[in-house]
């Protein structure tokens, strides 16, 4: 159940509020449930007889009557109100502005606006019919139920007006100071399901005031004024900031009623004032934030799918496990516990005698704080043995002043952790996922989220299990049906992988898991050698050194030494860094030639006086240039590089003829250039011949390199769906740690306050008394013991035949073996040397689970006046 507000409310005048219509038509009917047990009859006597007779409600009682006595309540009210007072019938239609009273012996429901009647049950305990009718109420009436508790002893009421709350109803109980008998008023407001702490009489007039509240009296449409629906995002955003979480597609209905209710609690009619009453008040911000999550739950509910989870999951699960695999549950929204205990307790009673030798483990999550830490406890109301039969109770739980306790084996199984399924890492490898009724107050695109991360949390063959009016809508890819009618699905192996994000935080929250910090660099004045070495290299490289470019097996340049310049050019178009597109026109082809032959034959070539233009144009614009092509290879690297050294070449002297004739000159000019266009034509021959070899041999790798390709794509894609996987996996399994840190941690604070406490018991405790384990050694002992038995902080952990007591006790070792195998407490009379009486006396000790693990022995000292007595 959840946490709520207290709700004790004073802070507008109902007075001053002008006068609404009522509600007339049938579905409109407001009908509050008021249940009292003893002292509710002057409880319920003040309030009809402040209550406005033109309230437009109707007013259902639910009192504990004495089942063989008939019953004068509707004969005694009727003199309190001009409100016609009925005592209910069965089918009896329930009408505005009336009365009506349960009859003795009877359990009473609601359906249709009609009340129904049935036989009371033969009850084990105390009969709850006040829980009763307002479940049926809050199922019925939905935010038109309203819930008041008067004087009465027990816990009955308690869940029923949790069951209105949830459901938009508005919950009053009477304040302490006013009940004759508090105890179930004091139930409710600890439960946190109570809005209203009133006395009787401020509570008719609270409810006068909600039946002309708007909220209640007009129609609610599916639609949302323009101005509400700026205020709704408001309120969304001030609850984003305050809490984290996201409302804004959660189901637009579900949302509105809470807002609306605790509108009608704070006496506010439009959504805009409520927003400003959230901003002046944080205690309100934190109490809708704890009323949108709805966390009421109850043990077994809808007992027919606990059924159908023995006859179709349980078997089919233990029947796919692995000899030496764990059992594992998740029950997301676990709200207090409720749910993930009864999943647990059908199990146990499925497996029978397998379980002790079953690895079980059951992992219970929920976004609220506050109703972990009650699951975690596992304490519950007495009203629960409306839920849990007998036999249950027996058998699972423990009884303890106020309530029920899980028993510790069960409490051992399962894990509860804070935990949001829409933004936190999923747990994996899940057996058995039940969700009910989350699904439902989610917009589509936030249930598809979780659905198709319910499967990847799910092991091969899991089951997951739904609310009744829920689904895995369009993911029917993901799950098959395995029973419609209990919304029981199957986890279907996909052969695409689902994608799947988990929300981890912003990037500056985890900087310091994988950040890699450049040390930032400090301007130093001081000499540094190393600094002035680089610099005279690069001054000797830059100026003295030929010009030098280094490249690898693709022509790509990837570093030069000296002046390129005079060589390379940036070619026009898209930059780039492929020698053959940079080399000047005149060396192209001569560099191409001789890159070809140098990585064909692995051997250096040399090319020398290649004439250049300078493209000044002038008559002795040309200049010589001979380069050199290297391959060049690096350790156990099998890429070739080459390396290019450029030289200017000193022009030869033109020899001047004596006179020669023009026609000489221009045959020599001729024959030179014929020889050049020659040699310009075998190079370029020799170089098509490499070009075609290479291509050839380059689409022979290209054909090959294309299907490695597609092998490695595929292995790729293959490995990094692995990778994924496995990053998922660690996410959940972080997640899943994270989960078993904070039980143990809560759990250890448990262990420490209990151990404080025995501290502090056993130092008050003015007597000896020594706690003996199973095996007889010493556990613990008082201050007293010290000094009558003459034991010492060393002597825990000794067996108890090691010490030397400083009172004579015979057979001591015997009697505490005796007591352990019969169970009977032991009693003697001992004398110390000093002629002092004591009583002595040994005890079995109890564990939780009824088990003898030691015995107690405790040893009380007899005054001479009682000693005189007994003789």
């Amino acid at each position: 159940m959840k946490s709520k507000s207290s709700g004790r409310n004073h802070s507008r005048d109902s007075s001053k509020e002008g006068p609404s219509p009522l509600p007339d038509r049938k579905k409109d009917l407001l009908i509050a449930a008021i249940g009292a047990s003893a002292g509710g009859i002057e409880a319920f006597t003040e309030f009809i007889s402040n209550l406005v007779t033109d309230t437009g409600m109707a007013f259902v009682l639910v009192q504990h009557l004495d089942p063989e006595h008939h019953s004068m309540l509707t004969e005694l009210f009727s003199k309190k109100t001009a409100m016609r007072v009925k005592e209910v019938t069965n089918g009896m239609t329930v009408e505005p502005n009336h009365v009506y009273v349960i009859p003795p012996n009877a359990t009473m429901s609601i359906s249709n606006h009609t009340l129904q009647l049935a036989p009371r049950g033969e009850g084990r305990g105390l009969h709850m019919s006040i829980d009763h009718f307002m479940r049926a109420l809050a199922e019925e009436q939905g935010n038109r139920a309203i819930g008041v508790l008067l004087s009465g002893s027990g816990t009955d009421g308690t869940a029923g007006l949790a069951e209105i709350q949830a459901h938009g109803g508005v919950t009053f109980a009477q304040d302490e100071q006013s009940a004759k008998y508090d105890g179930m008023p004091r139930s409710a407001v600890a439960a946190g399901c109570v809005d209203y702490v009133l006395p009787p009489k401020t509570i008719a007039r609270e409810l006068a005031r909600i039946a002309r509240h708007p909220y209640l009296v007009r129609d609610q449409g599916p639609e949302l004024a323009p101005a509400e629906n700026t205020g709704l995002n408001l309120v969304f955003n001030l609850l984003r900031k305050s809490t984290g979480v996201d409302f804004t597609h959660y189901r637009q209905t579900t949302i509105l009623r809470r807002i609306h209710r605790r509108m009608v609690v704070h006496k506010i009619e439009k959504i805009d004032e409520y927003f400003k009453y959230l901003q002046s008040n944080p205690a309100e911000i934190k109490a809708l934030y704890q009323d949108m999550l709805i966390n009421v739950t109850s043990f077994f509910r809808n007992p027919k799918v606990f059924d159908a989870l023995k006859a179709q999951v349980f078997h089919a699960i233990m029947k796919n496990r692995a000899a030496e695999g764990s059992l594992r549950v998740w029950t997301p929204g676990c709200a207090s516990g409720e749910e993930t205990y009864s999943v647990a307790i059908a199990l146990l009673e499925t497996l029978g005698d397998k379980a002790p030798q079953t690895h079980i483990q059951f992992i219970g999550t929920d976004i609220s704080e506050s109703t972990i830490a009650k699951a975690r406890s596992g304490l519950y109301p007495e009203n629960i043995q409306d839920d849990v039969s007998a036999e249950r109770l027996r058998r699972f739980f423990t009884k303890v002043e106020g309530g029920y306790r899980i028993s510790k084996s069960i409490r051992d199984m399962c894990i509860f952790a804070q935990h949001n399924v829409l933004n936190d890492p999923p747990f994996s490898r899940m057996d058995l996922i039940c969700c009910r009724n989350l699904l439902i107050y989610l917009e589509p695109v936030l249930q598809n989220k979780i659905i198709a991360m319910f499967h990847y949390a799910t092991r091969p063959g899991g089951y997951l299990l739904l609310g009744t009016s829920e689904g895995v809508g369009t993911a029917m890819n993901l799950f098959s049906t395995e029973d419609r009618t209990y919304k029981i699905f199957l986890k279907k192996s996909t052969g695409v992988r689902q994608p799947v994000t988990f929300s981890l935080g912003a990037p500056g929250e985890r900087h310091e898991y994988g950040a890699f910090r450049v040390p930032s660099k400090r301007p130093d004045t001081d000499w540094n050698y190393f600094e002035a070495q680089k610099e005279f290299d690069r001054r000797l490289l830059s100026q003295y050194t030929p010009a030098t470019v280094f490249i690898n097996e693709d022509l790509e340049i990837i570093h030069t030494r000296g002046n390129v310049n005079r060589y390379l050019k940036l070619a026009p178009g898209r930059a780039s860094l492929s020698i053959i597109k940079m080399a000047r026109e005149a060396l192209l082809l001569d560099l191409r030639n001789a890159l070809t032959k140098s990585k064909k034959d692995n051997v250096t070539v040399r090319k020398q006086n290649i004439q250049i233009k300078n493209g000044n144009g002038a008559a002795d614009s040309i200049r010589l240039v001979t380069f050199e092509v290297a391959p060049i290879r690096m350790g156990n690297l099998k890429e070739v590089y080459f390396m290019i050294v450029f030289e200017e070449s000193l022009a030869a002297p033109r020899p001047r003829a004596a006179g020669p004739s023009k026609r000489g000159e221009l045959e020599s000019a001729v024959s030179r250039r014929i020889a050049k266009l020659e040699e310009e034509l075998s190079a370029t021959k020799e170089y098509l011949h490499s070009v075609i070899e290479t291509q050839e041999a380059t689409n022979e790798e290209l054909q090959s390199a294309n299907e490695e390709i597609l092998s490695s794509n595929e292995e790729l894609q293959s490995t990094n769906e692995e990778l994924e996987t496995a990053k998922e996996e660690l996410q959940s399994a972080n997640e899943e740690l994270s989960t078993v840190n904070d039980e143990l941690r809560s759990r250890n604070q448990e262990v420490t306050q209990i151990n404080n406490d025995l501290t502090n018991l056993f130092a008050s405790i003015d007597f000896a008394v020594v706690i003996i384990g199973s095996d007889l050694s010493i556990r613990r002992f008082t201050p007293q013991a010290q000094e009558l038995l003459g034991l010492i902080p060393a002597d825990v952990g000794r067996p108890l035949s090691n010490i030397n007591p400083t009172i004579e006790i015979p057979e001591l070792q015997s009697m505490v073996l005796q007591v352990m195998a019969n169970l009977r407490q032991e009693d003697r009379v001992i004398t110390d040397r000093n002629g002092a009486r004591y009583q002595l006396r040994i005890l079995p000790y109890r564990t939780v689970e009824n088990k003898i693990d030691g015995a107690i022995i405790s040893i009380i000292g007899i005054s001479s006046f009682a000693a005189g007595e007994s003789a």
